[in-house]
């Protein structure tokens, strides 16, 4: 699929662009691993295996062997627990690390040159939680003195083929899809990313199946990032992978692009639960945490 090589080459024109960079330690947030209680950051220092993926075993294994930091892992944890999140770290071998995270650091840093943290994606987690989330991360950075590279991977719509298909015969499961896509990239091209932050709950209405609660990349990424517009973007590549949308964007800090609009979402410092003044359909609930953090 000729598509499909596209992404691929994309991911390394990413890679040369972070290699531009003085960057020295890379941040893994992945939807494709998704947490219930509270949120894990996975802290062993070399984990090693071969990946088979559950949905598309027949197209190969992946071999991985990572590079990870534990000591910033766990200054992430703490940094959640001071702004009222449940978090802890993941550290025991063996442990089955998710398809996006072990993509990204194949193809965004091969030779380990980074060392790494991936956090997973909390599937109750609302904007609030999620924003707060971010701003940990990010407060860990700060206190690190290390500069980052933030990599964010999900798909756009995700809506899958329910046929088998040939390779070759792929496309966005629906023009509305499609659309929405589309708009998505165009602000991000525009490094518009705070205003596709706000725009992420009415994208996952219209473009996505409804089984998590919203849809988190862009509040993570910009919380981490800055929750600006000043971004230039860099849309490297966009095409269908099985029915969903698939693309590879680059977001890098700039002085004078978009600039800031105005914002109607709220911008919590800290965690005391979601006010849920702006949930558009019945999403997943889950009961209070217990007070014991679970170390």
């Amino acid at each position: 699929n000729e598509g499909w090589q596209r992404v691929r080459d994309a991911y390394d024109k990413a890679r040369e662009e972070i290699e531009e960079t003085d960057a020295e330690i890379m941040v893994i947030y992945s939807t494709f691993w998704p947490s219930i209680l509270g949120h894990q950051i996975l802290a062993f220092p070399e984990p090693e295996w071969t990946y088979v993926d559950e949905e598309f075993h027949d197209l190969g294994s992946i071999p991985y062997k990572f590079r990870l930091d534990p000591e910033f892992a766990q200054l992430a944890v703490d940094k959640c627990k001071e702004r009222g999140l449940h978090a802890r770290t993941v550290s025991y071998y063996g442990f089955p690390i998710d398809i996006g995270s072990i993509l990204a650091l194949k193809l965004l840093n091969p030779d380990n040159r980074l060392p790494a943290i991936i956090v997973s994606s909390n599937m109750y987690a609302n904007r609030a939680e999620t924003i707060v989330l971010g701003k940990s991360v990010r407060d860990a950075i700060d206190a690190s003195g290390k500069k980052a590279v933030v990599v964010v991977v999900s798909a756009l719509s995700n809506r899958l083929h329910t046929l088998e298909i040939k390779s070759e015969d792929d496309k966005i499961h629906s023009l509305k899809d499609h659309e929405w896509n589309l708009k998505f990239l165009e602000y991000l091209d525009k490094g518009r990313l705070e205003d596709v932050s706000q725009l992420s709950r009415q994208f996952h209405e219209e473009a996505r199946v409804p089984k998590v609660v919203s849809f988190k990349p862009f509040w993570i990424m910009a919380s981490m990032m800055g929750q600006t517009n000043l971004y230039e973007g860099n849309i490297l590549a966009y095409e269908p992978v099985w029915g969903t949308g698939s693309a590879v964007v680059t977001m890098t800090p700039a002085e004078d692009t978009a600039g800031d609009l105005e914002y109607d979402e709220d911008d919590p410092e800290f965690y005391k639960g979601d006010r849920e003044v702006l949930d558009f359909y019945e999403q997943p609930e889950m009961g209070p945490l217990e007070e014991e953090d679970g170390d």
